[in-house]
Order: C-alpha cells, then structure tokens, then sequence
C-alpha cells in the first residue's frame, strides 16, 4: 500500500536549539501512526509542521505524493483535534459539525446530509441539537473527531486528545478511537506521551526523544525487541541495572549480580529487565536460566498488575517483579526470602 505520508530529512531550529532533527519516515494510507515521546521532545512541532502551522528549517513533507512546501494549513488535505478540543460552547453539536462545511459554502442539503451521516459513524445519533456544554468528555472528544472527519482530510492528526480526560474514560475512548479509525479508514497520526495508547491503538509507532526517532516498529516489537536504551527504559516497565564488566558471556551488574548472556558482541553497559520476565520458584533444571535470592521488601497489589519490590543479595538494590495471580502466591508476606529466575534471553543489554 502507497504511503499517504512522506517525511524527508525534517528539521526544524529555534534561535539556540533544534527541536527536530532530521527525521526520515512515511505512513500507509489507512495507518495509525503514533509519535510517543517525553514533553519536550518535538513530538508537537513534528505535527505542526505536517499541519502546515510551523514552517520547517529543512526537509520535505509529501502528501498523497506532493510536496507540502509554501501550501498554507487550510490548503492542506489534514485536519487536527487538539487536546482541549476547541469546540464552540455556543453552538450544538450539529452546528460544531457542520461549521467547516459552512465555510466551504456547500450547499445546506449536502451540510445536512454529511453531518447526518458523520454523526451516525461517530456513534452521535440523536445528539444533534445538544449544547456541547451538555456532553461527557467523551461524547466531546466524537464531537471534535467529527467535526474534522467530516471534511474528509487525507490525513488526521491529533496531539494528545485523551490528555484531559479521566484515567477510566481514557481506557474507554482508546479503544473507541482504534475502532472508529478502523470502521472509517482514514489515516491517523497520533502524538503522546502515554506509552498505553500508543500500544494499544497503533500499528505503527514512533519513539521519539531530543528531535529525534529512536526507533520505529509496531507496539510488540518495540516492547520486546527495544532498539535503544532509551526505548527500553521509556516503553513499559523495566528494570535498570549498571553493568560494570562482561566476561566469558557473563554480565556483573554494579550490586554484584552475575547473570550469564552469552554471545554479545559489544560490551554492555545498562542492563534491563522486565518485571514480567522474572520467574518465581524456578525450576532448577531449567537451561539457560540464573537464579538469585531475594527478600521482599514490599507487596504492591493492583489486582491482576500485583506486584513485587524485592530486594537483591541483601543490597539496597530493588527489583520490580510482576506476580503471577495464582494461588500459590497468595500467602507471600514481606521479608519473605523467594528464589528468582530469569532466562538469558530475557536481558535486553545496550552500551551508551
């Protein structure tokens, strides 16, 4: 499938800092690309630029195979939902709609009958004359959506949408808006910072971090198989460790610890390890397997995310592990001493 959109060589500089540095990538027609990184990192200035609001420094930004350059953003076949949506308070929520078609100056009947048909799509039949002051956020967040869509851009961007809403109508409207592009196809490029929306909603994402892409995958590999560690360190938990030597396929991390990773190439010096790739009370005749004692220190109980802070080798080092929610575990107290097991293949090793 031909891309919709191309970045070539993007960068854009402020008087004393470059807030995006060269970056190369396309997105398929049809696609849910996200751009997740830290505040700060050029995530927002990256969909300015696609937008048409901030003028690049260097590069070129190609849409359905044209260049961008000089086209103003209400030339632009995109259109963007923000995160404080800018709805208008005075207005319904067919008004809100309907206003760009307005400014299009099309035709009442064809207004009436987009709006009509985007609504419906967006799951707001019945809404039509509600003050959008009445709504949900969520109810809300469709209004803006389809406010944009309904003016078929090629391309949706939205810069962190969800950043306002609470924690259970986030978990809800992200698997709303996988759904909804889904259902409609339209190309969405998404920026955040919350690594959960990205993975849940993508096909493809971004990590983004000082102006530049660490890495581009779709959300498994780029939970399993970090590039970067960076990437490993900002997607998902993890647990860090200083290496201080690797010898003979064995890493001794700075508490001590010596956990055998045979065949790297490079030296290593961070170390990580997910909280669910621990193994309690391995068994001993496993392969490819070290085990350590350990103590816990505390019990963090979350339901299905419970989890351990246990501490290693009698050190001051603590060590998040995820408990597996089976009844075996459920008598576990703190200052209990527990066996530890992980496979060599489960250590994600980088040099900086």
């Amino acid at each position: 499938m031909k891309p919709i959109l191309e970045i070539k060589n993007l960068s854009k500089h402020f008087p004393g800092f470059t807030a995006v540095n060269s970056i190369d990538f396309s997105v398929k027609e049809g696609g849910f690309f996200s751009i997740l990184g830290p505040s700060g990192c050029g995530k927002t200035t990256l969909l300015r630029m696609i937008s048409g609001f901030e003028e690049q420094s260097q590069g070129d930004i190609l849409i359905d195979g044209k260049s961008m350059k000089g086209i103003p953003p209400e030339k632009r076949p995109v259109n963007i939902v923000f995160q404080n949506l800018a709805l208008f308070p005075m207005m319904n929520v067919e008004q809100n709609v309907a206003f760009g078609l307005q400014r299009q100056k099309l035709s009442k009947k064809e207004i009436s009958k987009r709006v009509a048909a985007m609504l419906s799509r967006v799951g707001l039949e019945g809404y039509e004359k509600k003050k959008v002051t009445k709504l949900s956020g969520g109810q809300r967040q469709r209004v803006a959506i389809a406010r944009s869509l309904v003016l078929k851009p090629s391309i949706l961007l939205l810069d962190e949408p969800l950043g306002a809403l609470d924690r259970k109508l986030r978990e809800h409207m992200k698997i709303e808006l996988k759904l909804l592009q889904k259902e409609i196809g339209t190309t969405f490029i998404y920026i955040t910072h919350d690594q959960s929306e990205a993975l849940v909603m993508s096909d493809k994402v971004a990590v983004m971090n000082n102006g530049r892409f660490e890495q581009i995958d779709t959300p498994k590999n780029l939970y399993k198989n970090p590039k970067t560690s960076f990437v490993a360190g900002f997607v998902g938990e993890n647990n860090k460790f200083e290496i201080v030597s690797y010898e003979n396929g064995i890493l001794t991390t700075s508490n001590g610890w010596k956990l055998e990773k045979p065949n790297l190439d490079f030296n290593p010096t961070k170390l990580f390890i997910r909280p669910e790739a621990f193994i309690l009370n391995p068994d001993s005749n496993l392969e490819n397997i070290d085990i350590v004692k350990m103590k816990i220190k505390t019990i963090l109980f979350d339901g299905s995310n419970t989890k351990l802070s246990a501490i290693i080798n009698e050190s001051s080092d603590e060590v998040l592990i995820s408990l597996p929610q089976n009844a075996q575990f459920d008598q576990m107290q703190e200052n209990d001493e527990i066996l530890v097991g992980i496979y060599c293949d489960d250590l994600k090793c980088y040099k900086e």
